[in-house]
C-alpha cells in the first residue's frame, strides 16, 4: 500500500464519501474533492473543500489522486484522460493476503477480504465485506458490492457484482458483464451479459 500522501478524491458523491473515510482510516491527509457540478465548488463534505472541476485536477495539486465515483465505465474514462499518480488503498478493517499485489487505483473497503495468490487488477472498487476467494483474478475497473467470488473464479474488465450476489468457484464473468442483486453464478457469464437469479440466468429482455 502506498505510504501517508496527500490525496485528492475525484467525484463528491456518495462512493466518494466512503473513498474518503477509508483514505482517512488508513492515515492518509485528504486535501480535496474534485466534481463537475459546479453548484457544489466552495462546499464541504466531511470538512473536506470541493474545489472546483475535475480538469482542474494536476500532478501539481496533490501527491497523489483516486477516483471516487461507482460506475465503472465513468471511471475507466476518467483514468485514460488524466495523467496522475493514483492511490491504492486498504481500510485497516479489511483483509489483503500479504501475497496480493493490488492495482493501482483500487480500493478495498471496511471488511472486504482478498485471500491469498488472488489476483487484483487497477481502479478495482472492493466495496465493504466484499470477498474474493484465493486464485480468483478480478479485472481493471470491477466493482464487487457485497459479494462474494469463490476459489478460482474470476471477473473479467469493468464488471460489476451487485449486493449478495455469489460467483461459484471457476466461474468466469466477462468483461462488462453484471451479476444482479442476490444473483449465483454457477456457470460462466458471457462478456456484456446481465444475469439475475439462482441459479444466476441471463435477463430477458422486453419485447415492447
Amino acid at each position: 500500500m502506498d505510504s501517508r500522501s496527500s490525496v485528492a478524491i475525484i467525484g463528491a458523491g456518495g462512493h466518494g464519501y466512503v473513498v474518503a473515510t477509508t483514505l482517512t482510516a488508513a492515515g492518509h491527509d485528504v486535501v480535496a474533492f474534485y466534481d463537475d457540478d459546479e453548484t457544489r465548488w466552495g462546499q464541504q463534505v466531511l470538512g473536506i473543500p470541493i474545489r472546483g472541476p475535475i480538469s482542474g485536477l494536476t500532478r501539481e495539486t496533490c501527491d497523489k489522486a483516486i477516483v471516487g465515483i461507482g460506475d465503472n465505465r465513468t471511471r475507466k474514462e476518467i483514468v485514460e484522460t488524466m495523467d496522475l499518480d493514483w492511490m491504492t488503498v486498504v481500510h485497516p478493517f479489511a483483509w489483503v493476503s500479504p501475497d496480493v499485489e493490488l492495482g493501482p487505483g483500487t480500493v478495498v473497503c471496511a471488511g472486504a477480504i482478498v485471500q491469498t495468490r488472488a489476483e487484483i487488477g487497477a481502479h478495482v472498487i472492493l466495496n465493504t465485506k466484499a470477498s474474493a476467494d484465493h486464485d480468483t483474478i478480478v479485472g481493471d475497473f470491477v466493482h464487487m458490492a457485497v459479494c462474494h467470488l469463490a476459489g478460482s473464479a474470476s471477473v473479467g474488465e469493468g464488471a460489476f457484482l451487485a449486493l449478495s450476489s455469489t460467483v461459484l468457484p471457476g466461474v468466469h464473468v466477462g468483461a462488462w458483464g453484471t451479476v444482479g442483486a442476490g444473483a449465483t453464478a454457477t456457470k460462466d457469464v458471457a462478456p456484456g451479459t446481465t444475469v439475475v437469479g439462482t441459479p444466476a440466468r441471463p435477463l430477458a429482455m422486453s419485447s415492447s
